[in-house]
């Protein structure tokens, strides 16, 4: 990439940087949901079915697994706002990089990722959970849950743009749940019916999770799992980041 086009990529970043400060409470919104989950699941809800040892320590990394599944529709929203109030033929008409919207929204986002990443581990730490795998192990596993946002970032940026409105984004996000909630984010694929286990051992974020908990040294983890937490979301980003490049580029002709 050209000097021009991280010059113009970082522009808009901090352009969506801006919008923090003037929607506060939708970034604390998103920090938050994910906590209020954990919580949730942790004391309430409850489970554990087949986890041997203590439940937070399998429940918190599968949680940090799912909150990088989660609020994707900020950024699609984003995304469709732009392009259906002109703001897109606005940056068009100026000497700027074709895609840097789409970078600088992807930055953002990866950006709040981190921070509810730091949310979601402070207060795992707070109701008792412990990283085992040491300060290597932790970075691991950032690292894995990292790339499996932005691959998933990447999906939610072509399809906002298949949307193509805001409204429609609601009915989009809705995909997500299954990817979510059909995981083993709660409770092990062992304790599942048999043909329901399979299709969460094979769910890409279950398989991100399973890595994650083996990097921070917790039960559940699996080291051959490692490999396919890096194989999923780099497929996936194969498939979809050309998608919603060659979908920008005819949207901006």
């Amino acid at each position: 990439m050209s000097t021009y086009a991280l010059t113009d990529s970082w522009t808009m970043t901090r352009r969506e940087l801006a919008h923090w400060a003037r929607q506060p409470v939708r970034v604390l919104v998103g920090l938050v949901f994910p906590v209020m989950l954990l919580l949730m699941f942790g004391y309430l809800v409850g489970g554990g079915r087949g986890v041997e040892g203590e439940y937070v320590d399998y429940l918190v990394p599968g949680m940090l697994a799912l909150t990088m599944a989660f609020g994707l529709e900020a950024t699609m929203i984003a995304v469709t706002q732009d392009l259906n109030k002109g703001v897109i033929d606005r940056f068009r008409s100026m000497p700027m990089a074709n895609g840097a919207v789409l970078v600088g929204r992807s930055a953002a986002d990866m950006l709040q990722s981190v921070l509810s990443l730091a949310a979601m581990i402070g207060v795992g730490y707070a109701i008792g959970w412990r990283v085992r795998g040491g300060v290597g192990g932790l970075l691991a596993a950032v690292g894995l849950l990292l790339l499996f946002r932005f691959a998933m970032l990447w999906i939610g940026i072509h399809l906002a743009m298949v949307a193509g409105k805001p409204e429609m984004v609601q009915a989009v996000q809705i995909l997500v749940w299954p990817v979510g909630f059909l995981s083993n984010a709660f409770t092990t694929p062992d304790s599942m019916p048999g043909w329901l286990g399979t299709v969460v051992d094979w769910n890409p974020m279950s398989r991100t999770a399973t890595a994650v908990r083996d990097q921070l040294g917790g039960p559940g983890g699996e080291p051959g799992h490692v490999w396919a937490a890096v194989v999923w979301p780099v497929a996936l980003l194969a498939v979809f980041f050309p998608l919603a490049v060659r979908r920008f580029t005819r949207l901006s002709r």
